[in-house]
């Protein structure tokens, strides 16, 4: 599967963005999706994933409650709603598909290219 993520921009603080990923094909054969994110000079983390099982979410201490992750699998496509954005957000974001594991995600195989949000104070 081919991911590709769009929606990216520079926003001020307290600002909101939506992202999209497009993929190539329908994900459902995958456990889920998730959305990382890598700000420079620091690891990639994890922000939201998304089952396909049930659809139940998983967030990321830091965005939760700010921060809403959705799917339409007729679309094939996977959002990112960011609200209340912070300076600290700023990073690329990438989706992914990812695996469950003990109640966890963690990314799987397929990844996108990026989408660069910038949050100005």
């Amino acid at each position: 599967v081919q991911l590709v993520e769009s929606g990216g921009g520079l926003v001020q603080a307290g600002g909101s963005l939506r992202l999209s990923c497009a993929a190539s094909e329908s994900t459902l054969k995958y456990e889920g999706m998730g959305w990382f994110r890598q700000a420079p000079g620091k690891e990639r983390e994890g922000v939201s994933c998304i089952s396909t099982n049930d659809g139940s979410t998983l967030y990321a201490g830091s965005v939760k409650g700010r921060f809403t992750i959705s799917r339409d699998n007729a679309k094939n496509t996977l959002h990112l709603q960011m609200s209340s954005l912070k300076p600290e957000d700023t990073a690329v974001y990438y989706c992914a598909t990812v695996t469950y594991y003990n109640g966890n995600c963690y990314p799987g195989d397929y990844w996108g290219q990026g989408t660069q949000v910038t949050v100005s104070s």
